[in-house]
């Protein structure tokens, strides 16, 4: 299995500290919060890694080079222009080959124990594709995801209603995805944003009744966007 990060992004609400690198490079205790992604999906057994970069690559570049101090294989896939997840994802679909792959968002971190268990229940579900889950009082801010009693997704609403969502489960950015999903993320059309958006895909998937399942995480999980989040994860990693 081979794993893709997206990492192409400049993160502008973390203000000043992306003013000279790219989001997943500021540090963690010492560390750019992509290394922890990085060593995290390595820890399942995986590679061979294609990491998505855009905004400032030459930085992840001089950092991570071809990936062998680490233990992997790099490759780098570029993003020229920052037009949204889904079309980071599309880029990706020559270096997955046909078989399924591990993806993460760049700027999220969990526990470790949510990689392992992740990745094992897609093997026993056998779903098509497989999306963590972390929990939250509103998931106004990201895309609400529902669930019936056998983890199967019913619906999706990206950015809700702040207040109006009767669930607490969100897209946690941590996917175990089949080699289809790239005829989806072809399909993609501009949303309202401009944007070529990830989760417009799910909907398409639900629409053809694919089998795609949640995976509540357990444990900590964090997606870094903000100087607050920092401070907050440096915190808990210490």
């Amino acid at each position: 299995m081979k794993a893709v990060i997206l990492a192409a992004g400049k993160g502008t609400r973390m203000k000043e500290l992306t003013k000279t690198i790219p989001k997943p490079m500021v540090n963690i205790n010492d560390k750019p919060m992509l290394e922890y992604v990085i060593r995290s999906i390595h820890n399942l057994g995986i590679k061979d890694f294609g990491i998505v970069v855009g905004y400032k690559q030459s930085i992840v570049q001089e950092y991570f080079k071809d990936g062998s101090l680490f233990d992997v294989s790099i490759t780098y896939i570029e993003q020229k222009e920052q037009n949204g997840t889904g079309d980071a994802l599309h880029l990706a679909k020559y270096f997955t080959s046909d078989e399924p792959f591990f993806f993460s968002f760049g700027d999220v971190l969990t526990s470790e124990e949510n990689y392992t268990g992740m990745l094992e229940y897609y093997k026993k579900a056998s779903c098509d594709f497989l999306l963590g889950l972390n929990r939250v009082d509103d998931p106004y801010r990201g895309a609400a995801v529902y669930l019936d009693d056998d983890n199967n997704i019913v619906r999706m609403i990206e950015k809700p209603p702040k207040g109006k969502s009767t669930t607490n489960l969100n897209n946690a950015g941590i996917m175990v995805l089949s080699n289809e999903i790239f005829d989806y993320t072809a399909r993609l059309k501009p949303s309202p944003r401009g944007e070529y958006e990830l989760t417009d895909v799910f909907g398409m998937l639900k629409d053809d009744e694919r089998n795609l399942k949640g995976y509540p995480l357990s444990g900590y999980w964090k997606d870094i966007g903000t100087p607050e989040d920092l401070k907050s994860i440096n915190e808990l990693l210490a």
